[in-house]
């Protein structure tokens, strides 16, 4: 690295910028350096540090300076922030004391970049962004001993390159969930044995259910799921060579608590357009996207499970109670692809990024005839736009009054896409959330911070909520082999 590189810029007052306020439990607060995806990722982050103080150096605005322009997500948050800053200037002009985000809050500083100290100088060979954030942050460490200073980044790199350098540092860890939760998630199902006979008969012809004492439940919540057994069962493992592969058992009951009746009732399997559940999951499914009481939903299950298939098939069958039905995704390029490259119009473009939800319609249109009515209806609805399958861009900023809106690969949207999707929901929408937490294409999100799993960690047992976890693939056995063992 040349020796005039991270040379930095003087500061009038540099000293003077952070306040050295002690919290009531006799320490200094924290001080910490925000990373330009931190920002990106969630915009309200400056307030989210309780009375700690923040940096943000000058090369996270120069980088923000390039998300401005545009319709996603991050060009949104980009501005935004922008503005924020520029409102928290305005209202503090040259009080050389950082700007005060608010009461409990610490205080925003601007900082100019700062050079590494000599002894990191020839660490790295490139002048990039990174390396004058990660300048800037080591600078306030060694200005600072007092106090802790930790780098902020979404960036599992540049996490690693501080950590080399002995700086402090973390992910935006706001909107994680814990590991162990993460993993209740998914094991919410509660598999009830040993119940009476006279109690199973009860559940299976009263349409009113039984009563959570009746089954020893104590405190169910709303949309709980059960499989109640019935008598002796093999594990799905004991299953071999395909035969009798992904059954719906006949010894298992499957129930819900419904919170309208404040009873546990039967859960049926249901056949909507053509497309029926295969499997125990699948139905608890279908039985979501169908049940008018539920307005939110989450399906997850890795590739093949039926996630998105199912979602379509019980939106189609209820088309006549919705105005529209929308289908989308977020359009994620792979291996640093743009879709500039890709040839032809802007619609030429994004075909192949809706092309998987176009595959799961006719799937469903393969179960009619040609010319048969159903089919007649969906090219109609597509023709008329009552069904529309479109980037998950175009949708953003419309009124979902009395739409039926399946967002799919819903992994790859932040806690905050999430909730804006939601808050846009008028009366009479219902949404379906569906993908696969253990495969995200957004590089700064994993299994215990995207939106998806957001949801259900929040929201589960609200009125309106359901959550179902899909295990057992059916697209085919190849696809359900890969899915567990690659």
């Amino acid at each position: 690295m040349s020796k005039n590189n991270y040379r930095g810029c003087k500061s009038a007052n540099p000293d003077s910028n952070l306040q050295r306020v002690i919290n009531n439990h006799g320490k200094l607060p924290k001080i910490f350096v925000l990373d330009t995806n931190v920002i990106l990722h969630d915009f309200h982050s400056i307030y989210k540090f309780q009375e700690n103080d923040l940096v943000i150096p000058l090369a996270v605005i120069e980088e923000l300076d390039k998300f401005k322009k545009g319709d996603g997500t991050i060009n949104y948050n980009a501005r935004e922030f922008v503005r924020k800053i520029d409102e928290l200037s305005d209202r503090n002009q040259n009080s050389g004391k950082g700007y005060p985000l608010g009461p409990g809050l610490g205080t925003l500083t601007l900082s100019v970049n700062r050079p590494f100290p000599k002894e990191y100088e020839g660490c790295f060979e490139n002048d990039i962004q990174d390396h004058r954030i990660l300048s800037t942050a080591i600078w306030y460490k060694n200005q600072y001993p007092d106090r802790t200073v930790c780098l902020v980044t979404k960036d599992v790199n540049l996490r690693m390159k501080a950590k080399a350098l002995g700086m402090f540092t973390q992910d935006y860890l706001t909107d994680h969930i814990k590991e162990e939760r993460f993993t209740q998630d998914y094991e919410r199902v509660t598999i009830l044995k040993d119940v009476p006979a006279a109690i199973v008969d009860k559940l299976g012809t009263n349409s009113n259910g039984v009563t959570p004492a009746e089954l020893k439940q104590e405190n169910p919540v709303f949309n709980q799921l059960f499989k109640i057994i019935t008598g002796g069962i093999q594990g799905r493992d004991d299953q071999q060579n395909g035969e009798d592969r992904n059954p719906i058992r006949k010894n298992i009951i499957l129930a819900r608590y419904n919170p309208d009746t404040k009873t546990i009732v039967k859960v049926n399997s249901l056949t909507e357009y053509g497309i029926a559940p295969r499997n125990e999951e699948q139905v608890f499914a279908m039985d979501a996207v169908m049940n008018p009481s539920v307005e939110l939903v989450s399906l997850t299950g890795t590739a093949g499970t039926g996630k998105t298939l199912i979602a379509i098939a019980g939106a189609l069958a209820q088309a006549d109670k919705y105005d529209q039905i929308l289908v989308a995704r977020p359009v994620i390029t792979l291996r640093n692809e743009e879709l500039g490259f890709i040839p032809g119009s802007v619609q030429d473009k994004l075909a192949p990024f809706m092309q998987p939800l176009f595959d799961n319609l006719a799937v469903i249109k393969k179960n009619f005839g040609i010319s048969s009515k159903e089919n007649v209806k969906i090219e109609d609805m597509l023709r008329n736009k009552k069904l529309e399958i479109s980037p998950l861009a175009y949708i953003r900023g419309r009124s979902l009054s009395k739409v039926f809106f399946i967002v799919d690969e819903a992994q790859n949207l932040t806690p905050h896409e999430v909730k804006t999707i939601i808050t846009r929901a008028g009366e009479g929408t219902k949404i379906v959330f569906t993908g696969d937490v253990q495969q995200i294409d957004q590089p700064y999100l994993d299994k215990l911070s995207n939106g998806l799993t957001h949801i259900s960690d929040k929201l589960y047992g609200e009125k309106l909520f359901e959550h179902v976890n899909l295990i057992m693939g059916e697209r085919s056995q190849l696809s359900e082999l890969a899915g567990k063992k690659l």
